[in-house]
């Protein structure tokens, strides 16, 4: 049984791994913005535990997990949809979408550093944002960029805990893209080599091979059926 911590647990793809490990007898601890609904859905994958924390607001990480253990794995998955686009630049939103994923992810694994080991790993997750923008995509793309230096620069410093980074492409059953037009999702698909979208399953199988594999490490892996060669 491994101790796994799932960060930005309550929804979308870090739900689902969170649900996957709790099912194979894992010990999992989920975090969420929102407490109440950290508890509840952490009841609801199976997960031992539900925290409130949120990434935007970096000085308080370090209480919210405080009283976590040791961590074998580590999945940095809380994200922020953001649309943005430099004619009508807000800064707000950019500064809090910057200091969610690169500041708050880096004090995640600076508060728990002590609780990792030669075995732990951790997984950062990024997008295809950052190979293939699209208009409002400023800040995301910029962000996703940033994650391949942390990651490099994490599995450095921690060495020798395996730090990787995931950058899926368009997931086309997540609650994001299920929501898109038909016509968007099968535009998609016939710009992708295989013929499909990635899914929610394939990115959680995707995660698990990161953490699980020892010899992999600082490895950026695209998970988008080929689409930016379409």
């Amino acid at each position: 049984m491994s101790s796994v911590l799932v960060v930005g647990g309550t929804s979308g793809i870090g739900r689902e791994f969170a649900r996957f490990r709790a099912a194979r007898g894992d010990e999992v601890i989920l975090t969420g913005r929102d407490v109440h609904r950290a508890g509840t859905v952490a009841k609801e994958t199976g997960a031992v535990r539900g925290i409130a924390l949120d990434l935007s607001r970096p000085r308080e990480i370090a209480e919210a997990l405080r009283e976590v253990g040791p961590v074998d794995h580590l999945v940095l998955s809380g994200v922020a949809r953001d649309d943005n686009r430099v004619g009508e630049y807000d800064i707000e939103a950019a500064l809090r979408l910057v200091t969610l994923k690169l500041v708050g992810y880096t004090e995640v694994v600076h508060v728990l550093r002590d609780r990792l080991h030669d075995d732990s790993a951790i997984v950062v997750f990024g997008g295809q944002a950052k190979e293939r923008p699209y208009p409002g995509a400023t800040t995301v793309a910029t962000v996703n960029a940033g994650v391949r230096g942390l990651v490099n620069t994490l599995a450095v410093e921690l060495a020798p805990v395996r730090v990787n980074a995931l950058h899926p492409g368009v997931v086309g059953d997540s609650p994001y893209w299920l929501a898109k037009p038909g016509e968007v999702l099968a535009a998609l698909r016939a710009r992708t080599p295989t013929g499909r979208l990635a899914t929610m399953a394939d990115v959680v199988d995707a995660v698990d091979f990161l953490l699980r594999n020892r010899s992999v490490n600082a490895v950026e892996l695209a998970l988008d059926g080929g689409w930016l060669l379409g």
